[in-house]
């Protein structure tokens, strides 16, 4: 659904009436009246509206979801309000995230750096871990932009390229920030995908899980653990196959799920034996979503 409450205002203000608007900005008696109906214009119309009236597309047109709780992140997002759910989200899932990959930063040190943009740096901080901290931040910022749009191989590159870049692999040639990777990798003794076959796989799993009609929790955890076997990226792709399913999740109204570090050894049993016993996977990931309901309840959000 579109809001156009922005745009209401602004003609009010200047008192321009919806038809002088077209014949000024030369936009058809078609495209003016799907403001009234609250259906979305092109980028391009609204940014010529905006030129004209000289304001902030942002501001005449906003988009307004079904779901509840991603419209609740993308008000506290813009509003940039603390002690929200965006806030501890942000905090919690990066914390977690990015520990389970073995960031040496606290939760504490997580929070201050969201909070206040400082740290307090113990001793042996690799400045990574401090860089994709921010870098998640922005990683969730953007599943939260685009969690209502398809899922596509671009997506999940830019996902990619938001936690790597300017890290120190960032600065080797074979290294594929924001692309697939070029070299073979192996996890847990387990081999993935090679890096001349990630397209044609990533491809096959996009079109197979596109297709669905209605997607569910279990589908959405599927395809991260056939993300996770497919191991796109030289490195990241725990982040950002776990970005992929919150996005996924806001995406089909499905509760979103946050794996506690603490919960680690379960999270990779569950990758690891995926094929074999699907049960491992889907409890840890249920258990995220139990992790995701305090919050709520702390918050005294309605769930």
């Amino acid at each position: 659904m579109i809001s156009y409450d922005g745009l209401e205002k602004v003609l009010k203000e200047k008192k321009i009436g919806k038809t002088e608007l077209g014949e000024i900005t030369g936009l058809s008696t078609r495209t003016i009246a799907k403001i009234a109906k609250g259906e979305k214009l092109s980028a391009r119309s609204i940014q010529r509206i905006a030129d004209y009236l000289g304001e902030d597309s942002e501001i005449l047109m906003r988009e307004i979801s079904d779901n509840d709780i991603l419209q609740l992140l993308r008000e506290e997002k813009e509003m940039r309000l603390t002690g929200g759910l965006y806030h501890e989200l942000q905090v919690r899932m990066t914390y977690n995230s990015n520990h389970i990959e073995g960031s040496k930063l606290s939760e504490d040190q997580t929070r201050l750096i969201f909070e206040t943009h400082t740290i307090d740096v113990g001793e042996g901080v690799p400045v990574d871990d401090i860089l994709e901290t921010i870098h998640h931040f922005r990683g969730i910022d953007h599943v939260i932009d685009v969690a209502e749009d398809e899922l596509t191989e671009d997506i999940i590159k830019h996902l990619h390229y938001i936690i790597k870049h300017d890290t120190k692999d960032s600065a080797l040639s074979w290294f594929a920030v924001g692309d697939y990777k070029k070299r073979a990798n192996v996890v847990g003794g387990r081999e993935t995908s090679k890096p001349s076959e990630v397209h044609k796989h990533m491809k096959e799993l996009l079109e197979k899980y596109n297709k669905k009609d209605n997607v569910t929790f279990e589908d959405i955890i599927a395809f991260h653990a056939e993300f996770e076997c497919i191991h796109p990226f030289q490195d990241g792709n725990g982040r950002v196959g776990r970005l992929v399913a919150l996005k996924e999740c806001l995406r089909h109204n499905v509760l979103p799920f946050i794996i506690e570090d603490s919960k680690k050894s379960f999270y990779y049993k569950g990758l690891s034996e995926w094929n074999n016993e699907r049960g491992w996977l889907i409890d840890t990931c249920l258990d995220g979503q139990d992790t995701f309901i305090r919050l709520l309840d702390m918050l005294e959000i309605p769930h």
